[in-house]
């Protein structure tokens, strides 16, 4: 990688069962301990403004960062936007649907 960010090895070491039980992804993910430069300033902007916790579904982007932020505005866009549907209705709509598809989410 150019930015020198290190793979968190301990997630494909997980067998299939762990994975499961802890909701990581199955792809290659970059903690937030280890992520420099580009990373390093999208996991700032991105993650939980309190612990610094960056969520899986954005994770997951951690090898290309700018698909990290373009999910991230993505979802910001969607979920925050002024229109008729209002934020809380939008998430409850997220909710059912996940629900429905057994993402637990």
């Amino acid at each position: 990688m150019n930015d020198n960010n290190e793979i968190d090895e301990n997630v494909d070491t997980l067998t299939d069962a762990e994975r499961a039980q802890r909701q990581v992804a199955w792809i290659a993910t970059v903690p937030e301990h280890q992520a420099t430069g580009e990373l390093a300033a999208a996991y700032k902007s991105d993650g939980h403004p309190s612990t610094g916790k960056v969520d899986h579904i954005l994770k997951v982007h951690s090898l290309l960062p700018e698909t990290l932020r373009d999910h991230a505005q993505l979802y910001h866009t969607i979920l925050h936007k002024p229109g008729e549907v209002l934020t809380y209705e939008r998430e409850l709509i997220g909710l059912v649907v996940s629900n429905t598809n057994g993402c637990r989410y």
